[in-house]
């Protein structure tokens, strides 16, 4: 029995359009088979007691926002879709409660098919309210049910998804795709609104299992992923800084154009590599070098959080002295570099250019290169 999104999508004239013109009976099985897969339910009551089970790891994450007001303004009178840089499997637990500890309705979540996989898949599916996506498929089956199915949930509900379509395993802000932002435009809806959204952690928890990649080769089984993120999660503590920008009017963008959804893609990319909180972490990365005495580079700090702050950068840390008392001992702790009589030492190099690169976005004119 198809459910009431279900049949809204079946109806939708792109969708009986595209089955008109392909082989009757096996384009629909395939349709039917994606929406019993993209399929979600939220229980917000149960969401929040979720937090529970989950306070051993969410304890070790202090969560941070600024600029609510733009999204406590938004919620009133706009569907809203936050857009965010994506940096940790733990996104998907922090910014959601963010919006829950202030009151926020909540959004249905787009998430890679990798996180629905055992029991943490059932919680995804009937109590966060995440969407399975495929990604990278070019199967137009796929897309078009994908599309319509997004299009359909915007009737009633929030949307929260990244651009970026996977986590960064460099570090750095990656190039937006199109796929969800013309999705979501095929909604029509005038009251549209995209809230750019940044998230900045001092330390990623699962640091040095991306750095060590640096590209996504392969999607690894989630189990083994989330028994990576146990292993690195002792010890852990870190800062997360969420940052909403100011939003982003799309009703009146023509999902037909194409230049239009790429420009709005771009925008929206552009916005969320200015939010992103610059931290102790980033900068005392950016400026290391295999060995160099304290001074140095409390000096090397200072030269470079002028260059950020002379670029309207979102600045966390204010001074190289600040830098390193506020990093060193994270990274330290972390096996990434080691303090010998006066002196930084890199330990973990692949681990350090990961912070660096976080925040390259904002220096792409200076032609430094790390």
């Amino acid at each position: 029995m198809l459910d009431e999104i279900s049949q809204a999508v079946l109806a939708r004239d792109d969708v009986a359009k595209y089955l008109a013109g392909e082989s009757g009976a096996q384009a629909r099985e395939r349709i039917h088979a994606y929406l019993d897969e993209l399929r979600t339910t939220q229980r917000h009551a149960v969401y929040r007691a979720l937090q529970h089970p989950l306070y051993p790891l969410l304890r070790k994450i202090e969560r941070l926002h600024e600029n609510l007001h733009h999204v406590t303004s938004s919620v009133r009178s706009h569907r809203v879709i936050y857009a965010s840089n994506h940096k940790s499997h733990t996104d998907y637990l922090v910014q959601p409660l963010v919006l829950d500890d202030n009151g926020i309705r909540p959004p249905l979540i787009a998430a890679g098919i990798n996180l629905f996989g055992g029991p943490l898949g059932l919680i995804h599916r009937h109590v966060t309210g995440a969407i399975p996506i495929r990604r990278n498929t070019k199967d137009p089956v796929y897309l078009i049910t994908l599309k319509a199915y997004i299009s359909e949930i915007l009737k009633s509900h929030d949307l929260f998804f990244y651009p970026e379509g996977g986590r960064s395993y460099s570090g750095e802000l990656k190039p937006a795709k199109t796929g969800l932002f013309h999705a979501a435009l095929t909604a029509a809806r005038a009251d549209l609104v995209i809230i750019p959204t940044a998230i900045a952690y001092d330390l990623v928890l699962e640091d040095h299992v991306l750095s060590r990649q640096k590209v996504k080769k392969r999607q690894r089984p989630f189990a083994r992923e989330v028994a990576e993120l146990v292993r690195y999660a002792v010890g852990y503590r870190s800062r997360s800084f969420t940052t909403f920008g100011a939003p982003i009017p799309a009703g009146a963008i023509a999902a037909s154009s194409r230049s239009d959804v790429l420009e709005l893609t771009r925008l929206v990319r552009s916005r969320i590599g200015a939010l992103h909180k610059v931290l102790p972490t980033a900068v005392f990365a950016s400026s290391m070098r295999p060995s160099i005495a304290r001074g140095e580079l409390e000096t090397r700090i200072d030269r470079l959080l002028g260059e950020l702050a002379a670029r309207h950068a979102n600045l966390g840390v204010f001074s190289g002295r600040q830098a390193i008392e506020e990093a060193a001992p994270a990274l330290e702790t972390r096996g990434v570099v080691v303090a010998e009589r006066g002196r930084f030492r890199v330990r973990e190099r692949n681990v350090l250019r990961y912070y660096a690169r976080s925040i390259e976005h904002l220096l792409v004119t200076s032609g430094r290169a790390h």
